[in-house]
């Protein structure tokens, strides 16, 4: 094994399953609150409940209503109480990683200005979903084999 992917090294950089998805659920956290302040989501007030037709715009470029950010603060909540045990922690990275990747092919696949957009989202959101997602499920692999290690009595100290 390199040091670059042996599990101390990462847990030297602070890098643990737990702080990585208690940071992510804060980020989405986050996130989400900001998609509701005017000024820092332009064009506040064309913001709709949901569909493609919402023309808020998180930053002034990503594309946002209020469905968007519900689903923003939902899933920061969720990175948060599934950041408590490492096990958890792995799901919500992995599974959360696998649904940001589905979000991508979803958006690449439909009309973004028909109503299958009904979150809705653009094309730097969809861009956006797929970096979050291969981060997500590459954290979860990465940082959740000494989590597996545990379970199987291999880890090293």
């Amino acid at each position: 094994m390199t040091t670059a992917s042996h599990p101390a090294h990462h847990h030297a950089m602070g890098l643990s399953l737990h702080n990585t998805a208690m940071g992510l659920g804060v980020v989405f956290l986050l996130v989400g609150v900001l998609g509701f302040i005017p000024g820092i989501t332009t064009n506040y007030g064309a913001m709709s409940f949901a569909g493609y037709d919402s023309g808020a715009m998180l930053l002034g470029v990503f594309q946002v209503s209020v469905l968007h950010n519900i689903v923003h603060l939902l899933f920061g909540a969720a990175g948060i109480a599934m950041a408590r045990t490492a096990s958890t922690a792995r799901w919500f990275l992995l599974g959360g990683g696998i649904v940001y990747i589905v979000l991508w092919l979803y958006g690449l696949v439909i009309d973004m200005s028909s109503g299958a957009n009904f979150v809705p989202f653009n094309s730097a959101d969809n861009w956006l979903h797929l970096i979050l997602g291969l981060a997500m499920v590459g954290l979860g692999l990465w940082l959740g084999r000494d989590a597996m290690d545990r379970t199987r009595g291999t880890a090293t100290p």
